[in-house]
């Protein structure tokens, strides 16, 4: 199982991921005048920072990379914590934040969540700036911590809102709520991870095994439940 998981962990991520990808552009024009036509452009993007990002496993991997392996050999490219942080960490927050003002109707709402998006923006860049070794070379605590932070926000007011309102009838055929069930599920999950990061290393074999087994199963449900209710659910519904 460990060596199965150290194998395949990224290809059985990936999979899951360009499979709600692929879902999504097959059913565009179920969606296309709804919000979630946003979400499956994200979805795409997800697959596509995700393949991007996997570089120094290419390098590892495909002997004809080799070039690019020795040009990127102590830079601060050798390592790719930095596009995490700026396309999967901050650029989640960032769309989910956007998309989320979309589909609520409270202005008090909407206002904090742009509020909280803006200060969460502003002080990574800070952070980054403040710490430019951190940046390159780890995962910045700080920034993922708060990322899932407006993103749960995000979600909370969402479940408020349809609470208070009719859409609570039938709040099981709406894509919104199976999006923003299973991020809150997803985050609750993975995101105290965050604070053992210090534990991950070579040295801890068990700990890297029952993260990364944590995550894959976190990231297959995530990206299931995204496909089912891309398939599922109808706009006229939401």
């Amino acid at each position: 199982m460990e060596e199965f998981l150290r194998e395949n962990y990224s290809l059985l991520t990936h999979a899951v991921e360009i499979m709600a990808a692929i879902t999504g552009l097959l059913l565009f024009n179920r969606y296309k005048h709804s919000a979630a036509r946003y979400f499956i452009f994200f979805l795409v993007y997800v697959s596509l920072v995700e393949l991007i990002g996997s570089y120094p496993g290419y390098f590892a991997k495909y002997g004809f990379l080799s070039d690019f392996k020795d040009a990127v050999k102590g830079t601060v490219f050798e390592r790719n914590r930095w596009w995490f942080t700026i396309f999967w960490t901050i650029g989640s927050a960032m769309f989910f934040s956007f998309y989320y003002r979309k589909i609520l109707k409270t202005k008090l709402y909407i206002k904090i969540i742009k509020f909280s998006s803006i200060l969460f923006f502003l002080s990574s860049i800070i952070y980054i700036a403040t710490h430019w070794y951190a940046f390159f070379n780890s995962s910045i605590s700080f920034i993922r911590i708060f990322g899932a932070f407006v993103i749960i926000l995000c979600v909370i007011l969402y479940f408020i809102e349809i609470l208070k309102s009719d859409t609570i009838l039938t709040f099981y055929k709406s894509i919104d709520f199976y999006i923003s069930t299973t991020l809150l599920i997803w985050f609750l999950v993975t995101t105290p991870l965050v604070f053992y990061d210090v534990y991950s290393s070579t040295a801890d074999w068990d700990f890297v095994i029952l993260k990364w087994q944590i995550k894959l199963f976190a990231n297959i449900f995530m990206y299931s439940m995204f496909t089912f209710a891309l398939i599922w659910c109808k706009p006229q519904n939401n």
